[in-house]
């Protein structure tokens, strides 16, 4: 089972016989439900997670309880803050919540430090995942300190409607994914029902112009 899961990680293909081993021999499979947390801020980090299938995401949750998605894990991809807490053997300072079924490789940190010591590839295949996340979260912290609320939220909303200009999401919701408050999300989203861009329903927003909303995602000055 093992090795069949490995073969969704095309980065890990040319692992050698001796790594595929210990990957083998050590490690475990898990399968998580929607709703489970592999960690929570302040739990120890003992294992490498490797998610196979399924999606997990990653946020940080404030003192008074305001939420931000740092980013998602999903198939092929590995977590970046549990790479930074094994390699600084630090406690998780976010959580993780699973939002489809997740079916993902565990290997335990004996095995990572193993192979990160002993296999060139193994060991590429971490670091390079890990440039790539550290990137991602630093233009997250461009965006949240600098972006233009509005700008920001016409752009997240024409992701999420790529497959239709009906979304089942709430306030709240968006307010987690761009990382800031529901009221400010809330008279937001009504500036862009007046405008006549979007259509406010209960636990849904309509997209009625497209155009004038990818035209506000697309202004100069974020």
């Amino acid at each position: 089972m093992t090795k069949e899961l490995l073969e969704r990680f095309p980065a890990l293909q040319g692992l050698d016989a001796d790594s595929v081993a210990i990957l083998e021999q050590s490690s475990r499979v898990a399968v998580l439900p929607v709703g489970a947390r592999p960690f929570e801020a302040g739990m120890e980090c003992s294992n490498y997670l490797m998610v196979a299938n399924g999606r997990i995401r990653v946020q940080q949750v404030s003192e008074s309880g305001r939420e931000i998605v740092l980013y998602r894990v999903g198939a092929g991809e590995t977590c970046v803050l549990t790479t930074a807490c094994l390699l600084a053997h630090e406690s998780y300072s976010a959580e993780a919540i699973a939002e489809t079924e997740v079916t993902a490789l565990v290997v335990p940190r004996a095995a990572f430090d193993r192979l990160l010591a002993s296999s060139k590839s193994f060991r590429d295949f971490v670091f390079l995942a890990y440039a790539s996340r550290i990137t991602d979260l630093m233009l997250l912290v461009e965006e949240v300190a600098f972006g233009h609320m509005d700008i920001r939220l016409a752009q997240r909303l024409l992701e999420l409607s790529d497959r239709g200009d009906s979304l089942a999401i709430t306030h709240q919701d968006l307010a987690v994914e761009l990382g800031t408050a529901r009221e400010v999300i809330s008279r937001q989203l009504k500036e862009f029902e007046r405008r006549g861009w979007i259509r406010l329903e209960r636990g849904r927003i309509e997209i009625v112009d497209r155009d004038e909303l990818r035209a506000r995602a697309h202004e100069d000055g974020v």
